[in-house]
């Protein structure tokens, strides 16, 4: 599968012809991964790149507008409101889910009786289907029968409008996002268990307390898989769409508009499939430039073990 070589030309054409049906069959081998490769990769990539500087409704022929639809998502007050929605969202989200899964990971770490049930209770939601734990949590934010508001009234409070109330909706996608911590929590159990006992007793004859070895053994090397686990959480979190799409739909007031349920009705509810392309493109721009600036800021906080150093 290789190009020939100037020792291939020379070879006698027997062996040429057994060559050139090694290729082939080589090619063949692969065709099924090839075909899938181009056709439902390479050219959607190309499709839409195409059609973000076209304006096309399905229906007729695509216009070429050039930068018209960017020009015109940069004017438009949806963008802007899904955008931010979107980042509110993903800023505070994120760091409870990190910190969430961290906690976790370090309380079904401990030597404790059943504590293979208890990694698993923690687990199991984060493989529930997303419809699925839409609907519970509909259910569980109900303000007439939900479960959240009669635990609220037991205890002599009053219910909330949740999911109906534009200041509370987006706080009640960030709590339900801790539902799905049970991945998380998994990979920091995997670093909590590869930390060296030694150095928890170097820290101890150091002097150092629970909290002095927390801070100064576990979260050092701990930081790369931190650092993992923000950067999958905000490129997840900048692209959350089945729950708000199922829940609330946008509502209220746009509240809960986020930014792919925003591209998603460009594409499906407006047919826009132009300025929905220049959408979808402009959210890899951003998810890009966010991963690349954790990137960047990686190297003054994550510590790698092998390189003795920060990384660089």
């Amino acid at each position: 599968m290789n190009p020939p070589t100037i020792a291939d030309l020379t070879l006698p054409s027997s062996l040429r012809s057994r060559a050139l049906r090694r290729d082939i069959a080589g090619y063949l081998a692969i065709s099924p991964w090839l075909i899938g490769f181009l056709a439902f990769q390479v050219f959607p990539l190309l499709l839409a790149i195409y059609l973000c500087f076209v304006d096309w409704t399905y229906t007729g022929a695509p216009a070429w507008v050039g930068l018209g639809n960017f020009r015109e998502m940069f004017s438009a007050e949806l963008f802007y409101k899904s955008l931010g929605n979107t980042a509110y969202y993903t800023f505070i989200a994120v760091g409870l889910q990190v910190g969430t899964a961290l906690i976790a990971a370090l309380a079904v770490n401990q030597k404790i009786h059943a504590v293979n049930f208890y990694r698993f209770a923690f687990y199991l939601p984060s493989i529930v289907p997303s419809v699925g734990v839409a609907y519970l949590w509909m259910w569980i934010y109900n303000p007439e029968f939900g479960l959240l508001n009669a635990v609220l009234r037991s205890v002599g409070l009053p219910g909330q409008r949740w999911l109906y109330e534009p200041s509370m909706a987006k706080m009640a996608y960030i709590f339900m996002s801790l539902w799905g911590i049970g991945g998380g929590m998994v990979i920091f159990l995997a670093g909590l268990q590869g930390i060296p006992d030694l150095l928890y007793e170097a820290a101890e004859i150091d002097g150092a307390g629970r909290w002095s070895k927390f801070w100064n053994v576990t979260i050092p090397m701990l930081s790369p898989i931190i650092f993992f686990n923000l950067v999958m959480n905000v490129i997840g979190s900048f692209q959350i769409f089945t729950a708000a799409y199922l829940m609330t739909a946008g509502s209220p007031q746009n509240s809960t508009l986020f930014y792919v349920l925003y591209l998603y009705r460009s594409a499906f509810e407006d047919i826009r499939f132009g300025y929905a392309s220049a959408l979808a493109w402009a959210l890899f721009l951003i998810i890009l430039g966010f991963t690349l600036l954790q990137f960047k800021l990686s190297g003054r906080w994550v510590y790698y073990e092998s390189e003795g150093d920060t990384a660089r």
